[in-house]
């Protein structure tokens, strides 16, 4: 589905989540991660990508399967290199931190798989995430780059492309 890159689009992209999220069976504290996740996300596309309002779409595509939601959220904008962007010093007070980053950190606390890809110059950005209905069982997450994708996985033995 596509949906205009505008702040009052989140509530219909959280709808359009929502939905998959009680199809595919997820609890009710998952569903509520699913969907600040993809609106941390969408956000990050408006003010990031797209600098403001009004300049592309962002594409959002979901994949219901017994054991998981897959959301996939693609634009046309700047690209995005999630390498650049560094954790978040959480132990810090909250007046000394970086105002970037904490969104980066929390989909990636709140999904179960994440992964960005930038799709070219003119192509934009692609992230999936994926939020399985039961989780993997591993409470420690680890990232792995790979070229222009990084993966983020609870599982350290995956493979990825």
């Amino acid at each position: 589905m596509v949906f205009p890159g505008r702040y009052e689009s989140l509530a219909e992209i959280a709808d359009f989540v929502r939905a998959a999220a009680r199809e595919t069976g997820l609890d009710d504290f998952s569903i509520y991660a699913v969907e600040t996740a993809v609106d941390e996300a969408c956000s990050n596309i408006i003010e990031h990508a797209y600098q403001g309002e009004d300049n592309g779409v962002i594409e959002c595509a979901l994949t219901i399967k017994p054991d998981r939601l897959t959301i996939v959220l693609e634009d046309q904008g700047l690209p995005f290199n999630p390498k650049d962007i560094p954790d978040p010093k959480l132990s810090v007070p909250l007046e000394e931190r970086d105002d970037h980053g904490l969104g980066l950190f929390f989909i990636r606390q709140m999904m179960d798989e994440v992964f960005f890809e930038n799709t070219g110059p003119e192509r934009g950005n692609r992230v999936t995430m994926i939020k399985y209905k039961e989780h993997l069982g591993k409470k420690h997450r680890h990232l792995r780059g790979h070229g222009n994708r990084v993966t983020m996985t609870k599982d350290k033995e995956k493979k990825v492309g």
